[in-house]
């Protein structure tokens, strides 16, 4: 993909988007469960108070896979924080800091216009008596399965200089949690120095090492490079050090060479060719612009090949989630669709290979679940009893709804049908393990102490409560998760129609029929407007008013008359903060606009909500409410510097302008950086079914957005480039039999638009036949699908 701003308005502060300075990248969050056992053992890997990195807007973050690296805006990795090189889950290094002179040098700017390089600018502080320095200092970084750095000193004096330059370097080898949560330092490091070569070996694990080697023939001291330099006038210096990881005994590969330009590295080559591979953005609005770009960026960094097949998935997000999340990496991959297919599938196999198969109920492994997170670090088998861990009530059904809906968007049908078993699977674990007590509601509890006690996206301990703010106790049926299993019924029912299985096809749907009958008569509050949060473990609705009802007209299980009063509901100002939908409403008592689930903003929660309006679009204020919640988020986007956070705090837009960020904010964050992706494929209303040849389009573009442009998008064995601005589209390069459809018709070639070689397709939205959406049957069991959401079964299933 290449994301550019096109016409006028190109500058202004709204174009920041390659200049990164991050904030506080910081732990994900507060409160992802802060038990601990009496052995002081955690109760799940990603538990524990947090801590900061750093001072607020002083923390740089950059990413390449699963290596990552938090320094300060002077390149320094400062002892004593939970700073540090990172690698596959420990820090292999913990101290990292250069003096000149004995003095820290000054910073002066720091630029990362990609998330796995940066230039950190600093000067020597001036001599006493002087005002300015003569003596600059350039840090040139780059990470991927290790660190490089060059270091240049300039002379930009009139006369010869001699300075002394010293880097200190230390490790502990602490596992990534144990960083995140404050809980000490891991066990420290032997150090031994064989010439200008320093090696590091964790006491705890002869097979943790990290080799630091360094050019300029350095005074090597245990913990220490030095150099005494003599500079000419207006001359400079220069040397490149290497740091190179040790893991299980075996030297980890740099995605580098020694002196090689940046655009030669292993992350550079990998970005390039995943951007010539994706398909273009053209926008008018640079905001938005700016915004796709650093998406680009980030998720290319996020992504991680399989170390067994090589297919890729992308990390949950930087600094404390860099590997595969279920829930985080399967709701990236679909919000990608449009850019790339090959992510799906690359993440549904690789969840498919790790999928339970016996009962644990350490891990909380059952035959058919969806994991919820692998690890690799030190403390991972001491933790959770292994790397994997089970924990997750939403991953299992949104495996199946992403199945079904890269086989829309063109995954061949071997690829698909060796996903069948594991889908089946997935299914019989709703039924079995999901639904516990059979009242047809998929609920979760932990198996142990030790895991997660919330198990849906909102899994800090204080996120499921009541309006009052009184905690729901488990087990429980979330909102969103009842909408992932109708959703995840509909699908299968969709892949046995087109495998030529109608008995299987007739029994999902009449599972998703009867889901979304009890969904409406148990959850909906008609005295509230919304959808009860959950039900809890005495079957209880919990009251509070929360971004989760969004989901449910995400996945298409909302009634109209319930989702038009409940469209009321999102549009008041206490959700609506001005810059994105907030976790919940102002009106509950647990509402903090500071805390992590409990009144912030999360873009990915916004984009599922904006996606949700715009699959209700025919229902009043659908339209507006998401315009407003895009462009809102699109502002925020500006006000990080193109890129969006994990989350922000819900403070409204008339109290603070630019939004307020949340500390310790992963950034960047796989499904906050994909937002924008699902706002763009929802505003254009984009659902296409490869296999149908089939290309729907209900565009609803924001005024602000103006002209959008989708270029080389690949589905299947076709080409096309989709061009809109506001309730207009046109689409171009559709092959011979092709169709395109307008909201409301039937993606059927008898009632779509077929096309001819090459040929141009135009339509304002409502213009085909019944503008409107149909009204589902009880074969369909699906409210009227508008693009963005997970399937448009309802139109699908006649």
């Amino acid at each position: 993909m290449t994301a550019v701003a096109s016409g006028a308005g190109l500058t202004g502060d709204r174009r920041s988007g390659q200049s990164v300075l991050v904030g506080a990248a910081g732990p994900g969050g507060p409160a992802r469960s802060a038990d601990v056992d009496q052995s002081g053992v955690p109760q799940v890997l990603n538990s524990g108070e947090p801590v900061l990195t750093g001072p607020a807007g002083e923390v740089v973050t950059l990413v390449d896979g699963s290596t990552f690296c938090l320094s300060d805006g002077a390149g320094d990795v400062i002892p004593g924080t939970a700073q540090g090189l990172f690698v596959r889950d420990a820090r292999v290094l913990s101290r990292w800091e250069l003096r000149l002179d004995g003095h820290r040098p000054q910073p002066l700017t720091v630029r990362a216009p990609d998330a796995y390089a940066a230039r950190f600018v600093l000067r020597r502080p001036p001599l006493p008596g002087l005002a300015d320095s003569t003596l600059l200092l350039v840090r040139e970084r780059l990470v991927g399965e290790g660190l490089r750095e060059t270091i240049m000193v300039r002379n930009l004096g009139a006369e010869a200089t001699t300075c002394v330059l010293t880097l200190f370097a230390e490790a502990d080898f602490a596992d990534l949690f144990t960083v995140k949560e404050g809980r000490g330092t891991g066990g420290g490091a032997e150090i031994v120095v064989t010439g200008h070569e320093m090696q590091l070996t964790s006491r705890g694990d002869a097979g943790r090492r990290l080799r630091i080697t360094a050019s300029a023939d350095p005074l090597v001291t245990p913990g220490c490079l030095s150099w005494r330099i003599v500079i000419s006038a207006k001359g400079q210096w220069s040397t490149e050090v290497v740091m190179e990881p040790m893991a299980a005994g075996r030297w980890i590969a740099p995605g580098f060479r020694r002196g090689e330009h940046l655009d030669s590295s292993a992350a550079a080559r990998k970005l390039r060719a995943w951007r010539q591979a994706s398909t273009g953005v053209e926008v008018t609005d640079p905001a938005l612009a700016a915004v796709l770009e650093r998406t680009e960026i980030d998720l290319g960094a996020l992504q991680i090949p399989d170390p067994h097949t090589g297919r890729p998935f992308v990390a949950a997000g930087a600094p404390w989630f860099m590997t595969l999340f279920g829930r985080d990496s399967l709701l990236t991959a679909w919000m990608v669709l449009p850019l790339d297919l090959t992510l799906a599938i690359g993440t549904l196999q690789t969840l498919a290979a790790a999928q339970g198969r016996t009962v644990n109920p350490v891990t909380e492994e059952e035959p058919g679940r969806i994991l919820h997170e692998l690890r690799r670090g030190p403390d991972s088998d001491r933790a959770l009893g292994g790397s994997y861990y089970y924990g997750s009530v939403d991953a299992t059904p949104l495996f199946v709804m992403l199945t079904a809906e890269a086989w829309r968007w063109g995954a061949d049908e071997t690829t698909v049908r060796q996903l069948l078993p594991a889908v089946d699977a997935a299914l019989d674990w709703l039924d079995r393990y999901g639904d516990r007590d059979g009242d047809g509601f998929v609920e979760y509890q932990r198996a142990t102490d030790r895991g997660l006690a919330n198990q849906g996206w909102k899994d800090s301990f204080d996120a499921i409560t009541f309006a009052d703010g009184t905690p729901a106790r488990t087990p429980m049926a979330l909102c969103e998760v009842q909408g992932y299993a109708y959703a995840a019924w509909l699908a299968r029912a969709e892949l046995a129609e087109a495998f030529h299985d109608p008995e299987r096809a007739a029994r999902c749907r009449e599972r998703a029929r009867r889901l979304r009958e009890a969904f409406a008569e148990r959850f909906w509050l008609p005295d509230r407007g919304w959808y009860a949060l959950a039900l809890d473990g005495a079957k209880r609705p919990v009251d509070a008013l929360a971004s989760n009802s969004a989901h449910a007209l995400w996945t298409g299980i909302a009634l109209d008359e319930h989702a038009a009063v409940l469209i009321e509901r999102l549009a008041d100002p206490s959700m609506d903060s001005g810059y994105g939908l907030r976790t919940l409403s102002a009106g509950m008592a647990a509402f903090n606009p500071m805390s992590y689930h409990n009144g912030s903003v999360w873009p990915h929660d916004t984009a599922i909500a904006v996606a949700g309006l715009l699959r209700y679009a025919h229902l009043p204020g659908a339209i507006e409410l998401a315009h407003r919640l895009a462009v809102g988020l699109i502002d925020a986007a500006a006000t990080f510097g193109g890129r969006l956070p994990e989350l922000f705090c819900g403070f409204g837009r008339d109290e603070f302008t630019p939004p307020v960020p949340y500390p310790t904010s992963c950034s960047p964050q796989a499904w906050a950086a994909a937002a924008p992706l699902l706002l763009v494929r929802a505003a254009l209303g984009l659902d296409p079914h490869v296999p149908r040849r089939t290309v729907r389009l209900a565009p609803h573009l924001p005024a602000q957005w103006g002209r959008l442009t989708l270029s080389d998008l690949r589905l299947g064995p076709a080409t096309v480039r989709i061009t809109a601005a506001g309730d207009q589209a046109e689409v171009t390069g559709m092959p011979v039999g092709w169709t395109t459809d307008g909201p409301g018709s039937a993606p059927e070639p008898a009632t779509g638009r077929t096309s001819g070689p090459g040929s141009t397709t135009r339509w304002p939205a409502g213009a085909e036949p019944g503008g409107a959406p149909p009204v589902p049957t009880a074969r369909d069991a699906a409210a009227p699908a508008e693009p963005g959401g997970p399937d448009a079964l309802a139109d699908r299933g006649r």
